[in-house]
């Protein structure tokens, strides 16, 4: 054994995984993770914990996959993460816990990620839950959205002994884990519903159907239904797009509606009612994670896929290995390029997208190179579908009927990053309804600090 290098993980060949949703990562067996657990040398200041925005005790957890305990390895992992099998496969570790990790300094980091997923599947397999709450309390908490936010503020509050509600606005839970994230990263059957039945075992209740700012408001869950706290985890789901001609055509999506259609409404098995676009040649705008899903999902229903976005490859948001999956698939990326009209036949059908070439000049305010046109450079690609994948903003429909809840120029919730306190007293809020668009890990770290929160606030009351 190499302890310089990382376990092998096994995948689904790049040409067989490209004509099917099943997950493209097979995980590690029970050898290969104890195999993999061998190689931390547990820290004694351990800086993958504080990689973690959970602050899960990574070190702890290991040493019990070392030893083959792997129902200890899932309670250390439940006292923080609500969502061990959702985190396991979507979270960018290598930016956060992996990043930190001492044995990458001269090898490979321990494949964290990759653990957190065996340890959690095996719990899953097994009949294993989280453990439960303490002493009841008498004090009732609304949370409005299931996504990770919610999920994870709820399980935390539950297990403080507080009776609390979920209100989703779709008709099944799980927000973005169930609507945004295909099926090959992100199985819903197998992970997402089985962690949600296990927050539900700790007594949250989930009710779907109930859009707040409409069936209900914040104010009168809390005036007439007896709620002493709200916490706001509805994340952003409103899609931006460039503002370019043509962007009304037919056959113009943004990547929410897409995803939302093959994810949530399963159109893309032959038994759905649910129609989907099967585009012939399409280009996905934008170079985050979701353009990275939106692509990989248009490729397995048939289509030549481009990749259109307007820096270099370094400046990708994306993860690395989803990046890494696409090319694999033969995903092609158009990079430093830009879209300035999307083009479209006598009956307004998109046929094309026509493109400027971009070279980098000095950072913006990111950081990142700013891309500058350069100039006679237009061209077309030949498509007939286009997928906007720019990111997505909150909805205003909570902020605009509740009163007293202040929003940003964004739209944006404003809450302290701590402990999630809104301008409204006794609602607190987190995730992506605060944030803008972020990761499912980071959403988490709200919810966790919200459930803070309230807890501090009730036991003043």
């Amino acid at each position: 054994m190499d302890v310089l290098k990382k376990v092998p993980v096994r995948e689904q060949e790049a040409k067989v995984r490209a004509a099917n949703f099943e997950e493209v990562c097979l995980g590690y067996n029970k050898e290969e993770a104890m195999e993999e657990a061998s190689r931390c040398i547990n820290c004694k200041n351990a800086q993958c914990v504080k990689g973690c925005p959970v602050a899960i005790n990574i070190p702890a957890f290991i040493e019990q996959v070392k030893e083959g305990d792997f129902e200890k390895a899932y309670q250390i992992i439940s006292e923080s993460s609500a969502l061990p099998a959702v985190c396991g496969r979507v979270c960018p570790q290598e930016s956060q816990c992996e990043g930190k990790c001492i044995r990458g300094i001269k090898g490979e980091p321990i494949s964290i990620g990759k653990l957190e997923r065996f340890v959690a599947d095996w719990a899953s397999e097994n009949g294993i839950k989280p453990e439960g709450c303490g002493e009841k309390k008498n004090k009732k908490v609304a949370v409005i959205g299931s996504g990770p936010a919610g999920l994870t503020c709820a399980g935390d509050l539950a297990k403080m002994g507080y009776d609390v509600t979920i209100f989703e606005a779709l008709h099944e839970a799980g927000g973005v884990l169930v609507y945004g994230i295909p099926e090959f990263r992100l199985p819903k059957e197998k992970v997402v519903k089985k962690e949600i039945e296990n927050v539900k075992a700790l007594g949250v209740k989930i009710e779907t159907d109930v859009v707040i700012g409409k069936s209900t408001t914040i104010d009168e869950l809390m005036e007439d239904e007896g709620f002493d706290a709200v916490f706001i985890g509805s994340g952003a789901g409103l899609p931006k797009f460039m503002g370019i001609p043509g962007e009304q055509a037919n056959g113009v999506f943004s990547a929410n509606e897409y995803l939302t259609r093959s994810n949530l409404m399963k159109a893309f098995r032959e038994d759905s009612t649910t129609p989907i676009m099967h585009g012939k040649k399409v280009a996905v705008v934008g170079g985050g994670n979701v353009a990275m899903d939106a692509a990989r999902t248009a490729l397995r229903l048939g289509a030549e896929v481009h990749i259109v976005y307007r820096r270099s490859e370094e400046e990708l948001p994306a993860r690395v290995e989803e990046v890494h999956h696409a090319k694999e698939e033969g995903i092609i990326f158009d990079l430093l390029t830009n879209p300035v009209e999307i083009l479209s036949d006598e009956s307004g059908w998109v046929n094309g997208i026509k493109c400027v070439r971009m070279e980098l000049g000095e950072p913006d305010e990111s950081g990142r190179r700013r891309p500058v046109v350069v100039q006679g450079s237009e061209f077309v690609i030949d498509v007939d579908m286009v997928i906007m994948s720019l990111g997505t903003s909150p909805n205003p429909l909570i902020s605009s009927t509740t009163e007293g809840l202040e929003v940003n120029k964004w739209k944006c919730i404003i809450a302290d990053e701590e402990h999630g306190k809104t301008t409204k007293e006794g609602v607190y809020a987190g995730g992506d309804a605060v944030t803008g668009a972020a990761t499912v890990i980071l959403a988490m770290g709200a919810g966790k600090a919200g459930a803070k929160g309230i807890d501090e606030y009730l036991s003043q009351k």
